[in-house]
């Protein structure tokens, strides 16, 4: 789900906000930044955690699948690509359930990500080969 930022801009400088986001069931903030636009960070994903991602700088794609089984999921499920910008502070909500595939479409660029459990707080941290969606993805 997207939760649409805004941005503001006068004479004493610009605004990246999102007055509809609600932060009270964070537990933990990290960002990413890739080595080059080459290169996808994924699958990577959690059946019970949730993440919020959010562009600080540049611009990512994001693609997401929703998991039908977690030990064998098939390999032809749908995947949902979104692209976030710094421009804006947008959130993309990741109910958990999903797998991520996350890729910098600009040098230099940053995404910040919140999530609703501690390091270590629970064991929900589920990875497949970047090829193992290979018939839906362009990656």
């Amino acid at each position: 789900m997207i939760l649409k930022g805004n941005r503001h801009e006068d004479l004493r400088g610009i605004i990246t906000y999102n007055n509809e986001f609600d932060a009270s069931l964070i537990k933990r903030i990290y960002t990413i930044e890739n080595h080059s636009t080459e290169f996808v960070r994924g699958w990577q994903g959690h059946k019970i955690e949730q993440r919020w991602f959010a562009c600080m700088k540049g611009q990512f794609e994001i693609s997401v699948i929703v998991v039908d089984d977690f030990e064998h999921p098939s390999k032809d499920l749908k995947i949902s690509k979104y692209i976030l910008s710094s421009e804006t502070l947008t959130y993309l909500h990741i109910n958990a359930g999903c797998l991520t595939a996350i890729q910098s479409l600009e040098e230099g660029s940053k995404l910040l990500v919140l999530a609703d459990y501690g390091v270590g707080e629970i064991e929900d941290e589920y990875r497949f080969e970047l090829d193992y969606f290979k018939q839906n993805n362009n990656f």
